[in-house]
């Protein structure tokens, strides 16, 4: 696993004239994973974005070193190929050997879905084909948006076994989630609606 590092320096965050969050601090060493909990509309999938350096904060700083793969709402399979073509283009584009794309897709049981149009499969096979995307990518750092969301109980078990093991090879999980996410001596940053002093 490349080295990586994820950490954030006095982050702030505003939504129009709002602020979602101020003051947040964490950083991430190989084999660490942090649990981003809070109610809807605190910033979570904000503080993602930031993280991954697709929205800039009002105040504070992040330092990454690692390519960065991010999973969110939108799964970036193009709709109209078949699941296997939509992946095979990511593969493609990040250069990922043969051996990389059959254990994602063994790993997040897709197998049977390679022939099928992404628009056609369900919320939960749309969540395990983006999530073979972010295997495929080859990156130590994962920013996973509510990686759980409409999995059944035995994919949801194998996506936690997934990134426990992507943590153990010396990667860095951020996970923001609703649900509880088992993964062994995971810390938790739970944001709160920003009080002004």
């Amino acid at each position: 696993m490349p080295a990586c590092r994820l950490a954030a320096h006095d982050l702030a965050c505003r939504r129009g004239d709002r602020v979602l969050f101020a003051r947040v601090e964490f950083a991430l060493r190989p084999g660490e994973a942090l649990h981003l909990a809070g109610p809807n509309g605190v910033g979570k999938t904000s503080l993602m974005r930031i993280a991954a350096g697709l929205l800039r904060p009002i105040a504070g700083s992040v330092e990454r070193e690692g390519a960065i793969a991010l999973l969110d709402e939108h799964p970036a399979l193009d709709m109209h190929w078949p699941l296997g073509g939509a992946l095979a283009f990511w593969r493609r584009f990040d250069r990922a050997e043969k051996a990389a794309f059959d254990r994602a897709v063994d790993t997040l049981a897709l197998a049977n879905l390679l022939d099928v149009p992404v628009r056609y499969l369900s919320t939960g096979q749309r969540k395990r084909a983006a999530l073979a995307r972010v295997m495929l990518a080859g990156a130590p750092i994962w920013l996973l948006d509510e990686p759980l969301n409409g999995l059944d109980a035995a994919s949801a078990e194998a996506v936690q076994a997934l990134v426990a093991g992507h943590c153990r090879g010396g990667g860095i999980a951020l996970i923001a989630s609703h649900q509880p996410f088992a993964l062994a001596s995971m810390a938790r940053l739970e944001l709160a609606a920003f009080e002004p002093a």
